[in-house]
């Protein structure tokens, strides 16, 4: 027997991928984890029949000799297939995998490639096979694509993601249908939980970043969880919100993570604690850890994640060129015509006392000006930025001030300088390699 099965608190994007493990795999039984995301749950009342799904407790595992695995990679993400672990030596396992992280799964086969959504790469094997596919089959797939790249616009999302969209709405995906499913389920108990989350925020500046905790007692069981979660985090317009749920399971916390921050990689941090995600998304079951330990050790996770990040040091132009206080402006018009540079850093015995760009040419109004000292147009508002920092808390910076450039300082030393110009093709993808 051949099973294909997915993560605990299955979403669309894994119940696509198993439907679509049958179909490329003919004969293979369709498993689900006994905990499943509301909206599939709702979806699969209506369409059971059709799909013919099991639940673990339904198979006889001794029977099992393929396991095929999607949307994880993960053994303790499985729902009861502890016993299948063991079995080295007559199991052959498959898997198909779109997060960045490679798990601890050992594979006969494994198709792993980074892509906003792992049914986009069982799509591309369907088309090379030529597999057929039914109207409903390919609304499914398109929900489950459209779900785990939020409609393309999570940072994750790559235009083959976008190509697979269009070739399942060639097929006949209801993109009607699609709007329907993904329409969350927000009710009174959802209500109230953003009620609390909203009174007990706990707000933390992390290298920059504006992060939310929120530990709140659940009482019975509340589903959407991922929904109100998402919801505070638009209200309360921060980089990222921590809704850590405790209550549902004696002795276990479930830790649910949004973020639209870039640098942050929310799924990484559940990575670490046990769950898993996406950069933008991801939640973890925590067993036996007080919430106050839990909300430590998520800042210091997010503080080691920072430093995988992309720095402000890898973008930064070094050495740098700077301008005397005591110059005149005609010496900077010079400066700036022969560099083709816009601004410059202003120093005096060494230190940063200012910065100068072509805009400030705009105050100059005799012609007996440009004889004066820099120093007389300087800006002397002084913003500089870490080496450590990200590329968004530059832009925010720049934003924020608008300002063009900003020195970067170390130990009250001037180590390079950033530009909007080289923030923007940090954004663009188009660094060099």
């Amino acid at each position: 027997m051949r099973i294909v099965t997915s993560h605990k608190n299955t979403d669309f994007d894994g119940f696509a991928s198993i439907i679509a493990g049958t179909v490329l795999y003919p004969g293979a039984v369709p498993v689900i984890p006994r905990n499943i995301n509301p909206n599939v749950r709702s979806f699969l009342a209506i369409h059971k029949d059709l799909f013919d799904v099991r639940t673990v407790d339904e198979i006889d595992l001794d029977k099992v000799r393929s396991l095929v695995v999607v949307d994880v990679n993960q053994w303790h993400r499985l729902d009861g297939l502890r016993k299948l672990k063991a079995r080295v030596d007559d199991l052959e396992v498959i898997v198909w995998d779109h997060h960045p992280d490679k798990g601890d799964i050992n594979a006969n086969w494994i198709r792993h490639e980074t892509m906003g959504a792992n049914i986009t790469l069982m799509v591309r094997q369907m088309r090379l096979e030529s597999k057929p596919l039914t109207p409903i089959q390919a609304t499914l797939f398109l929900t489950g694509l459209h779900e785990d790249t939020g409609s393309f616009m999570f940072p994750a999302t790559c235009p083959e993601d976008v190509m697979a969209a269009a070739y399942l709405m060639e097929m006949g995906a209801d993109v009607n249908v699609v709007a329907s499913l993904l329409r969350p389920a927000y009710g009174e108990k959802q209500k109230n939980v953003l009620f609390e989350m909203l009174k007990s925020e706990e707000r933390e500046s992390i290298n920059g970043y504006k992060v939310s905790f929120h530990k709140i007692d659940i009482d019975g069981h509340v589903g959407s969880l991922s929904v109100v979660a998402q919801m505070c985090r638009e209200i309360l317009n921060v980089d990222a919100v921590f809704g850590i749920f405790t209550g549902q399971r004696k002795g276990k916390s479930i830790v649910i993570g949004r973020s639209n921050a870039d640098g942050l990689n929310i799924g990484a941090i559940m990575r670490s604690l046990g769950g898993g995600g996406h950069p933008g998304a991801g939640s973890a079951m925590v067993d036996f850890v007080n919430p106050d330990t839990i909300q430590e050790m998520i800042t210091e996770l997010i503080q080691g994640n920072q430093q995988a990040s992309v720095q402000i040091s890898d973008l930064m132009s070094f050495p740098v060129m700077t301008i005397s206080a005591d110059a005149s402006m005609s010496d900077l018009r010079k400066i700036l015509t022969e560099k083709s540079c816009t601004g410059l850093p202003v120093v005096e015995d060494g230190r940063l006392v200012g910065v100068i760009s072509r805009r400030d040419f705009r105050k100059v109004r005799k012609s007996k000006d440009m004889k004066a000292p820099v120093r007389a147009f300087m800006s002397k508002d002084i913003r500089t930025i870490e080496p450590g920092k990200s590329p968004m808390q530059a832009a925010r910076l720049m934003v924020k001030h608008d300002i063009g450039r900003l020195p970067v300082v170390e130990n009250d030393e001037i180590i390079g300088i950033v530009t909007r110009s080289d923030v923007m093709l940090y954004f663009y993808d188009m660094l060099p390699d």
